[in-house]
């Protein structure tokens, strides 16, 4: 990504508040104590009515390799990824940390590490609070009164549900007949409309949906990665949210939107739309190629994150079961 996109970005949402001082978060349905917005459209019956419609026992794993390089918001100032060896063998022989003597070490040999990253890398998922308006985040909770020094005390990441769902497949790049689209495109409504046409199946309330663009072929490549990404746009969010009923949007880049940032007349970005506005998490760097593939465009969809107290991102680590296909009748095809 373009370092002056982020700057112009950073400089547009510290603008928001006095631009848009009239403008509100999203107040819940689920009740004023709610921390996980549109995650409540989750029930045993949902959960029970996809998992009946596993058709094989194919899995799809969607989650990337985290490693020394990956693309990360290091532009940004955020903290890459960083993984060291804190025991080894031959360093346990010479430390001999667990006082249990050399020949033992030598015997048995021990390897340890930690990992160092930033929350906002490889497939994760967003909090509600990651964005906000106005000091407040979904639901109306301020950050003067939930953001502490050790993180947010409402929404934070360990609120997240397992999550259980049916998922879609939108494949934009696919439908528009390129292996990946172009640097900077900004995905329509119109092409979401026109990919679901092309693979027969419709966007119902409480699902998962993925949108592929084809950036996931450049991720071992971190700089060709970030550099000025496709994304979605507004109007493509609201469609999937407000007219469609999606429960999670995602998307194959790590910053779901295109960069600038596209603003609605009250100076609200995607981020702030989706997470602040309507209570809907975002999946970010979700691995869809071999789905793709596939032509599997409907699937179970089965993801736990991490239990990150106060986080506002955890990684994630989907996977993708095939289901019997609904199609744009409601009706299965199995």
């Amino acid at each position: 990504m373009r370092i002056l996109d982020i700057l112009w970005t950073g400089a547009m949402l510290l603008a928001t508040g006095a631009a848009a001082a009239d403008r509100t978060v999203g107040t819940s349905p689920w009740g004023a104590d709610d921390e996980i917005g549109r995650l409540n459209l989750i029930t045993e019956s949902s959960r029970r009515a996809v998992l009946e419609r596993v058709r094989d026992g194919r899995v799809y794993d969607l989650a990337v390799d985290y490693f020394i390089g990956m693309p990360s918001w290091q532009a940004a100032g955020d903290p890459h990824y960083r993984i060291w060896m804190t025991h080894t063998p031959h360093g346990t022989v010479i430390d001999d940390p667990l006082d249990v003597g050399r020949p033992m070490n030598e015997h048995v040999s021990y390897t340890g590490a930690a990992v160092s990253m930033y929350t906002h890398m490889g497939t994760h998922i967003d909090a509600l609070v990651h964005f906000g308006l106005n000091g407040r985040v979904w639901n109306g909770f301020a950050a003067r009164d939930h953001l502490g020094d050790r993180g947010w005390r409402v929404a934070g990441a360990e609120k997240i549900p397992p999550i259980v769902a049916r998922g879609v497949l939108i494949d934009v790049a696919a439908a528009k007949g390129v292996a990946m689209l172009p640097p900077g495109y900004r995905v329509t409504r119109r092409d979401l409309v026109d990919a679901l046409a092309r693979q027969a199946v419709a966007v119902r309330e409480g699902d998962v949906v993925l949108i592929r663009t084809g950036r996931m072929a450049l991720y071992q490549d971190a700089a060709a990665f970030m550099n000025d990404p496709p994304g979605m746009g507004l109007e493509a969010a609201r469609y999937l949210v407000e007219e469609r009923g999606a429960m999670i949007v995602g998307a194959d880049n790590l910053s779901f939107e295109a960069f600038p940032s596209e603003l609605d007349s009250d100076y609200v970005p995607v981020h702030t739309y989706l997470l602040a506005q309507q209570g809907a998490p975002i999946i970010e760097l979700v691995n869809l190629e071999a789905l793709a593939r596939d032509s599997v465009y409907e699937f179970a969809f089965i993801g736990g994150s991490l239990k990150l107290r106060g986080s506002d991102a955890a990684p994630l680590r989907p996977i993708a079961l095939p289901i019997a296909p609904l199609g744009v009748d409601g009706e299965s095809t199995r």
